[in-house]
């Protein structure tokens, strides 16, 4: 008798595990009314080269296989391609910097002349980018003002490094004119300089980046300071912008360098339904172990204490709504 019961006890045990199962995996993808199966995400991120992509990438898994979205990362120019892609509605949800957020949201710098974009939001702080002016010791290239007549390679046209470079040359009284300057992706552009085709590159983006470590394979890196009074001067221009250092363990050079960094957010349309944006940040947060672990920086600095800073531009309703259940 009591081994029938026992017989017994381990099958309603294993029933109830099963339904609880069975119930756990129906609220991964339908929760409080939202049917998160109906909804495709797709997360704008950058050049497969940079940061943007693996960490884009880490986002939309968890979407799709913690929180049961439909959802993948699109590899894509970066900034100002992903906030037109937001502003259309091609895109849930990307990563941009703060400043290209700002022009793009007030109508200034870059965006002069046009529709101001009311409509963008952000659902949170992500990273610091770090201007990274790189050229290699071959090239003699020391200090800013040495860019004069050297060719640089200042990001693809109107992407966020470009929109950096032209803020750097703005703060050190220069101009494009200054130098032989060519449009290419900052991963194109270490390739030619690999190549002695350019003798500078501009990379803004998290720390380290791939695209320069491989340089350091076949050259000795320099990196050339934001500081003094151009910094001073962008500072004062462009207050996103905040001083840091790039340890001179990072590429192996042979001091830590000054430079500018400036914040990357994650930013969508005023559009997104309120329920799916609180949900959707609910869902970063209450995963952000999966986050973290796509990159050292994205460990260091994608946390919930960080994910007001370097946000210029207002909060969705539904990131709203999490960050007061939260207490922000």
């Amino acid at each position: 008798m009591k081994k029938r019961h026992l017989v017994l006890i381990a099958l309603i045990a294993l029933f109830l595990s099963t339904a609880l199962f069975a119930s756990g995996q129906t609220e991964a993808a339908e929760t409080e009314g939202l049917d998160r199966s109906k909804y495709f995400i797709t997360v704008a991120t950058g050049p497969t080269s940079g940061l943007y992509y693996p960490i884009g990438g880490a986002f939309s898994s968890v979407f799709q296989n913690k929180l049961g979205y439909k959802s993948s990362a699109q590899a894509t120019g970066a900034s100002a391609e992903n906030i037109t892609l937001i502003r259309e509605n091609r895109a849930e949800m990307a990563i941009a910097m703060s400043d290209a957020v700002a022009q793009a949201y007030q109508g200034f710098g870059a965006y002069e002349g046009k529709p101001a974009a009311t409509e963008l939001r952000a659902l949170l702080g992500l990273y610091p980018n770090y201007v990274q002016l790189v050229t290699t010791n071959r090239t003699g290239i020391t200090k800013f003002t040495d860019l004069k007549g050297k060719r640089v390679g200042v990001g693809a046209p109107n992407s966020g490094v470009e929109l950096n470079a032209r803020m750097m040359y703005e703060a050190h009284n220069m101009t494009y004119e200054d130098s032989k300057v060519d449009y290419l992706n900052y991963g194109e552009a270490i390739g030619q300089l690999k190549n002695n085709l350019v003798d500078a590159v501009f990379v803004t983006s998290g720390i380290p980046n791939a695209t320069i470590m491989e340089l350091g394979t076949t050259a000795e890196i320099v990196l050339i300071p934001i500081e003094g009074e151009g910094l001073k001067n962008l500072k004062a221009k462009y207050p996103f912008f905040v001083e840091a250092t790039i340890p001179a363990d990072v590429y192996d050079t042979k001091a830590d360098v000054v430079t500018a960094t400036v914040r990357n957010i994650m930013i969508v349309n005023e559009d997104l339904p309120e329920e799916v944006a609180y949900d959707l940040t609910k869902g970063v947060f209450e995963n952000i172990g999966d986050i973290q672990a796509s990159h050292a920086t994205a460990q260091k600095h994608i946390t919930l204490a960080n994910s007001h800073i370097g946000v210029d531009i207002p909060f969705h309703k539904g990131a709203e709504r999490y960050y007061q259940e939260v207490g922000m």
